[in-house]
């Protein structure tokens, strides 16, 4: 068959309904499965943050420990999550996405059972910091293996799942709060922070057996293998033809060559360059990309989300909620309705967009702040108990975290994954999310101090005004559903005249 017939025999596949990059609109289920594989880490992640919020109500009973204290056990998790980060990228370009996934297991494997053992303070912090060091591990590479192993129709769905299984860590997390605070003291928040050793150890197991992501297999020259991975996850021999033709091409190799095994530059096989390449003169479009995606980063945890979510205890507590139990209760609901819309968003993402998802969710997190400012002012103020004002702060706190699991939450990720270069992608991706853990660690260890200073209202209203800033910076991103990863510099090249992002 000529090339003008395949030519025309792919235009005539597009017209019947495949997709701008040849993928026919079907979900590949073996590709849904990698991803899924892959999620477990990212409910790992979820889990240890969300069960260190009622967690540490009985590790502060038992160990007498201080508020500062609770402050630096929970925050060491995203200071450790800092160099996990920093090197994830690299470790990630050298080893290769499925291999980092197994490494990021064992350390969360070893961790777990760390902090298991618990017998002091001094251990607990070793054990946490050393799941923050897998943190940093998992928050890069499950987002970055989905992206890549994704055709364009599904990348949306497929890499948002990390941050849904995230979303349902944290509610295991909560419910295993409040079940397990029922077990003895010694033994209940043990248990509690022991449980990720289980999902680590199978995830292990799986990854051996699942593919590895095709765009590392061919900038490591590894041609062959990539087009057996790319029939894999793809519908059809026509798609996973024209899928490895635009990754040959990003990649700097020949679309014409039919070998298996290419020569490919040592500095693009390791990944060595590409942070030059990103802050040292960069392309108008690649600092487009950087300053895109750094910022979704910062701007999701400089909302206050991981401190209220962390600290939600506390905030219930301030509303005038008593009782372990009840604000353990509080919690789950909690946990509840950002899975839930997390969950939601997912579906939505290859349908609506990301940035209008972005634009709807800060949105309704400037106002659904805003009214819990309101409310808990008139709590902090009033020497009686305002029961309307606890149901309405309690209202005000699901809707929040629902809002911020419809937009903010999974399309930072799912954006970030998927708007740099292939030579840029892993370090790239790292360079944001150790943006996104600095910022983390701000807001987490600073939160109790914070509230202390301005009150818990004071602090609420500051959030407000920083997610409004958020508002106009998402109007400012290009949209880039259904566009295939190696189309990504373009759109940010195309949107350069009208200056979309200002450097």
């Amino acid at each position: 068959m000529s090339e003008r017939e395949k030519k025309g025999q792919w235009e005539l596949g597009k017209e019947n309904g495949n997709g701008e990059n040849g993928d026919n609109h079907r979900l590949n289920t073996y590709a849904c499965a990698c991803v899924l594989a892959a999620t477990i880490i990212s409910g790992t992640f979820g889990y240890e943050t969300g069960v260190m919020a009622g967690a540490v109500l009985f590790i502060k009973e038992e160990l007498l420990i201080s508020d500062l204290q609770v402050e630096l056990l929970v925050g060491i998790l995203n200071m450790f999550a800092l160099p996990g980060c920093m090197v994830a990228g690299r470790t990630s370009d050298y080893l290769g996405r499925r291999y980092t996934i197994i490494l990021a297991s064992v350390i969360f494997l070893s961790g777990s059972i760390l902090m298991g053992y618990g017998p002091s303070y001094l251990i607990l912090i070793i054990g946490r910091s050393i799941v923050g060091f897998g943190v940093g591990f998992a928050s890069l590479i499950a987002p970055l293996y989905s992206a890549e192993i994704s055709s364009p129709s599904y990348r949306g769905f497929l890499t948002s799942l990390p941050d849904v299984s995230l979303n349902f860590g944290l509610l295991v997390g909560y419910v295993s709060n409040y079940f397990l605070g029922k077990l003895t003291l010694k033994l209940g928040w043990r248990t509690m922070l022991a449980l990720p050793a289980i999902p680590s150890l199978v995830l292990v197991v799986l990854m051996l057996k699942l593919a590895e992501s095709p765009r590392w297999l061919v900038i490591q020259g590894r041609v062959g293998e990539a087009k057996k991975v790319l029939l894999l996850v793809s519908n059809t021999k026509e798609e996973a033809e024209q899928r490895l033709k635009e990754i040959k091409k990003a990649a700097g190799i020949d679309e014409k060559c039919t070998q298996d095994i290419v020569e490919v530059p040592k500095k693009t096989c390791s990944g060595a360059g590409a942070l030059k390449e990103l802050f040292w003169k960069p392309s108008p479009p690649v600092r487009r990309i950087l300053i895109a995606a750094i910022g979704v980063h910062v701007f999701q945890q400089i909302c206050g989300v991981e401190g209220i979510l962390l600290y939600s205890p506390r905030v219930f507590e301030r509303a005038g909620i008593i009782g372990k139990s009840n604000l353990l209760l509080a919690t789950v609901g909690m946990g509840i309705s950002q899975a839930v819309f997390t969950l939601i968003s997912a579906f939505l993402l290859d349908r609506v967009g990301r940035r209008i998802l972005l634009l709807i969710s800060a949105g309704g997190v400037v106002v659904t702040l805003l009214g819990l400012g309101v409310c808990m002012a008139m709590v902090e103020h009033s020497k009686e108990k305002q029961l309307w004002a606890v149901s309405f702060i309690i209202g005000f706190t699901y809707i929040f975290v629902a809002f911020v699991g419809i937009g903010i939450g999974p399309v930072t990720w799912v954006y970030s994954s998927e708007i740099f270069p292939l030579r840029l992608r892993a370090q790239g991706l790292g360079v944001s999310v150790t943006a996104n853990r600095i910022s983390n660690v701000l807001v987490v260890t600073s939160f109790i101090s914070i509230y202390k200073k301005i009150t818990m209202s004071g602090s609420f209203f500051m959030y407000t005004g920083i997610t409004a800033l958020a508002c106009w910076f998402y109007y400012s991103l290009p949209e880039t559903k259904g566009r295939s990863l190696e189309d990504m510099e373009a759109i940010f090249d195309k949107n350069s005249k009208s200056e979309i992002l200002q450097s």
